[in-house]
């Protein structure tokens, strides 16, 4: 039975908005980690049939079909495709999943799966140029456009998450993301790239007291309002890449896999709260692998707003405490980014190296994602 595993998982530094990787346009980018993957597998390029490549502001420089962009511009050979997905937050997650089907279903053997934004140069936003997405249908159906700021004050409100809780997550976000630098954990999976060799948004020494001192975004504190800039996560640039094949593949090639995609669902969720979908995503994964929660030995869950992963804790792992030092162990998006499109394939490069260090076997990884929808993926390590 064909199967699809990971060989090589691979990432750039993510760059803070306007920060070290303002200047690279996000095909380069994409081109840095995609060439990254190849040289680090030892892969013959020539073997390498699609670049499924997640991206979510499909404007300007981020246009024209930048998976295949990206592949012409690493020097990949002509006869490697390329396409862009836009699930959202989600989209490198997606092309994970879509890769996985095509490999599964023998209309791949060698495939690499990420993503790319780069916010600085193209931002959030900008591919509706003013122009309502949504239309009057769905207007009449929800009455509202939604918001995901507005969502995470929602969440935080029907979850009884009070804004200390929320910043006391956000610090801890920091804090072991700094961790994970000092200790050297995110080198093996990082490719550096014009002289940034590490994650720019990881701050140091922040206080409760600190975090008190930022104004509420999405509603005023004095009618309630919880959520700011540090108990979000924040506007990145940044790449990642997951070279694919089969197992039977591999060992013809003399690859080494680190972990095959084990299960692989969706869910979907009101849209208007819109990001609790990890939380239906997470339990249709754990019904349909057979596995439980306890058997999970590392679980990311996007920090798109602190209250997110707390919700997920509340309602997935509530009953057990084990799952929440298994949470985020390196940080996650409030401390590292959240490069949208690049953001699904970031966070499982980061789960497949910790994995792969740690001898976790399996590992579970959710994302919130616009539209109230959810990617939900667990790994197994080889």
């Amino acid at each position: 039975m064909r199967d699809a595993v990971i060989v090589e998982a691979v990432r750039t530094p993510v760059g803070k908005r306007k920060g070290g990787l303002a200047e690279v346009h996000p095909a380069d980018l994409s081109a840095h980690v995609l060439r990254a993957a190849v040289e680090r597998s030892g892969v013959d390029p020539a073997e390498i049939e699609d670049v499924i490549w997640g991206c979510v502001s499909q404007s300007g420089e981020q246009t024209m079909d930048i998976g295949r962009t990206a592949a012409l511009a690493a020097g990949l050979p002509e006869t490697v495709t390329g396409v862009t997905v836009d699930r959202q937050c989600g989209s490198s997650q997606q092309s994970v999943h879509f890769a996985a089907a095509g490999l599964i279903a023998g209309q791949y053997d060698v495939v690499v799966a990420g993503g790319v934004e780069s916010m600085t140069r193209v931002p959030m936003f900008s591919s509706s140029q003013g122009q309502d997405p949504l239309g009057s249908d769905f207007l009449a159906r929800y009455g509202v456009a939604p918001n995901q700021g507005v969502g995470a004050e929602m969440i935080a409100e029907k979850w009884g998450f009070s804004r200390t809780r929320l910043d006391e997550f956000a610090l801890r976000s920091h804090e072991r993301a700094a961790a994970a630098q000092d200790d050297g954990r995110f080198d093996g999976q990082i490719a550096p790239i014009v002289g940034v060799d590490a994650d720019e948004g990881v701050r140091r020494g922040g206080t409760l007291e600190s975090l008190a001192q930022l104004r509420t975004v999405f509603k005023e504190a004095d009618q309630g309002g919880v959520i700011h800039a540090g108990n979000s996560s924040q506007i990145s640039d940044g790449a990642a890449a997951l070279l694919m094949t089969t197992g039977e593949k591999a060992t013809e090639l003399g690859l080494t896999p680190i972990a095959r995609v084990h299960t692989a669902v969706l869910a979907g969720a009101d849209p208007v709260i819109m990001l609790t979908a990890p939380i239906p995503a997470t339990e249709k994964a754990l019904r349909r692998s057979g596995l439980s929660l306890s058997d999970i030995g590392a679980f990311e869950v996007n920090e798109a707003f602190a209250p997110v992963p707390m919700a997920w804790l509340a309602d997935v792992g509530g009953d057990d405490a084990g799952v929440d030092r298994r949470l985020n162990p390196n940080g996650g998006a409030i401390a590292l980014g959240h490069p949208l499109g690049g953001s699904g394939a970031r966070i499982m490069t980061t789960l497949v190296h910790h994995m792969r260090d740690n001898g976790v076997r399996y590992g579970l990884q959710t994302m919130c994602e616009g539209g109230g929808q959810a990617n939900a993926t667990i790994l197994e390590l080889l």
